[in-house]
């Protein structure tokens, strides 16, 4: 049964008439969660999860058609049953399961397998068909757990504060720098930018309980901020805001500074490999975890992961999408945020 093609606008359910994170303007839009890549603007009707509809509201309009759904319920279309289901992204992430006359197809958007101290974690979904993404789809990339991530993030905030430095720590706006918060939380004051504190309205619109911060204004005074902690997005490396705080210490919290070379990536202090996606073998176990007969890989490293899939005998196919690496933010998106 075909349930789903490919198209130029994005993944389209055929009997359902709706896509799934559609690329271009489309008339129904089932989103995974909202980040810039997967939730656009301009569609004339959007269904996400509960804890994305006030994301997607802030980051594309207010007044947009926009309905919910918590996870593991469902809503019919046109005789598709779509329901969500935890995707341990980011906070308001989900795998979209779509069951139609018995056969279910899973579009995992982006996810995390490894639990956090804040997204509903991950839950693999069985179906027949699965569309997964490959973002850090190389065997070279394992995680560590996250409470080797906390010792580190706070042992670095210690070693700063001793040598009288204030620690800056640059994370996407949307998902790493609340689970920087909360890795971070209780050692210092925390001070974040306004991209971050608009974005940590909305979620709490949502009735998500985050870690306090402050509003890092841009007229700062430098003593208040001496020796405490400070996220901002990675756009921001270099900029003038960055140059004014006091004895700045700079680490970029990303997948990619897993790779030794990346540590030094445009010059900051420090890099600490917080993503927020599947690592190699958190993508071997969820692919495994669906027992699907048919894989479909998605954007990252799709050819080695569709490749060794097949060598283990898991029907695999590359698909191209326009999907992008959330991991480090783009200018564009910033300026979204902040107003």
């Amino acid at each position: 049964m075909r349930l789903v093609k490919f198209t130029k606008k994005g993944i389209y359910c055929i009997p359902g008439k709706f896509y799934l994170d559609p690329w271009y303007p489309v008339e129904y839009a089932i989103i995974s969660h909202g980040h810039a890549d997967h939730a656009r603007w301009g569609n004339k009707h959007y269904l996400c999860h509960n804890q994305s509809k006030a994301i997607l509201q802030h980051r594309i309009g207010a007044d947009i058609s926009i309905e919910s759904l918590p996870y593991n319920e469902y809503k019919v279309i046109n005789g598709v049953k779509v329901s969500f289901h935890p995707a341990g992204h980011i906070i308001g992430s989900a795998q979209i399961r779509l069951e139609y006359k018995g056969y279910i197809v899973v579009f995992s958007g982006d996810y995390k397998t490894q639990p956090d101290f804040i997204t509903t974690p991950f839950e693999p979904v069985k179906c027949h068909e699965f569309i997964t993404e490959s973002t850090f789809g190389l065997p070279i990339y394992k995680w560590k757990s996250e409470e080797e991530l906390q010792q580190e993030l706070q042992d670095w905030i210690v070693q700063n504060q001793q040598n009288n430095r204030t620690s800056v720590f640059l994370g996407y706006s949307l998902g790493k720098a609340q689970r920087i918060m909360k890795l971070v939380e209780n050692v210092e004051e925390i001070y974040v930018h306004s991209a971050i504190h608009n974005l940590n309205k909305a979620i709490e619109n949502s009735g998500i309980s985050l870690p306090t911060a402050k509003l890092l204004t841009a007229d700062f005074k430098k003593i208040e901020i001496q020796n405490k902690i400070v996220i901002l997005p990675p756009a921001l490396l270099g900029s003038k805001m960055i140059k004014k705080i006091p004895n700045a210490a700079t680490a970029i919290c990303s997948g990619w500074m897993q790779i030794r070379g990346n540590r030094r990536w445009k010059g900051v202090d420090a890099g600490f490999a917080v993503s927020d996606h599947a690592d190699w073998d958190g993508l071997l176990s969820a692919v495994k975890a669906t027992e699907a007969e048919k894989v479909y890989v998605t954007h990252g490293s799709q050819a080695v992961f569709s490749k060794y899939l097949n060598e283990i005998g898991i029907e695999a196919h590359e698909l191209k999408t326009e999907f992008g690496e959330d991991e480090l933010e783009t200018t564009e998106q910033l300026k979204t945020d902040i107003v």
